[in-house]
């Protein structure tokens, strides 16, 4: 693995490259909030995904958004991250990605800011770890439609206890339910066979 800081129009961002001799496609990932809802890169499910979409073929990367990076705990205005993002995914696409189809996600925050700007990255598809549909007790808050506008072939893998709600299926989007709640950390083999076996559903046609 090596790591690499990328600018964007937000401060520098950095980048977790795992790279693989003949890669079939590339898959960037990025982490959910500070504090209570995500984590950094090192989330275990963020972990276990990595590992089977490595074993898969795929590069991947793991991307820090620039608030982690300086060292801040709260994270940016959703349209902050999103630009960061952009900047992130256009850099790698040129750079060590470059020639390969490429499928955008995260887990938590992440998985939201993937969906937004999924066809602003020209995505395959989308993996979402822990979609945040809505804030705990407060359904009426629903982010259902940013999974709705995404239309490319999309997995979220959910905690079947998620107090942060569990997201519809659609014509295009598989939701996968697995042991424990928001942190995915109860079956982490479970994650990683429903990235898994999603990657390979989706090949050739997209990987």
């Amino acid at each position: 693995m090596k790591a690499r800081e990328i600018e964007t129009p937000h401060g520098p961002a950095r980048a977790h490259l795992h790279v693989v001799a003949q890669p079939v496609g590339a898959l960037v990932l990025g982490h959910g909030a500070s504090g209570g809802a995500g984590g950094g890169v090192t989330a275990p499910d963020l972990v276990a995904a990595t590992e089977a979409a490595v074993a898969e073929g795929l590069n991947v990367a793991l991307v820090e958004q620039p608030y982690r990076v300086a060292g801040r705990k709260s994270p940016a205005p959703a349209p902050r991250l999103d630009e960061a993002w952009k900047a992130v995914v256009e850099d790698l696409a040129e750079g060590e990605l470059a020639g390969l189809p490429l499928i955008v996600g995260g887990r938590s925050a992440g998985a939201r800011v993937a969906c937004r700007t999924a066809a602003d990255t020209d995505a395959v598809a989308v993996l979402c770890l822990a979609f945040p549909l809505h804030p705990p007790g407060r359904p009426e808050k629903t982010r259902q439609p940013e999974l709705d506008a995404v239309e490319v072939p999309t997995l979220v893998v959910q905690g079947e206890g998620d107090p942060f709600g569990m997201p519809t299926g659609g014509a295009s989007r598989s939701i996968v339910t697995v042991p424990g709640n928001h942190g995915l950390k109860k079956d982490l083999e479970a994650v990683a066979a429903a990235v898994r076996d999603w990657l390979r559903e989706l090949a050739p046609a997209a990987v």
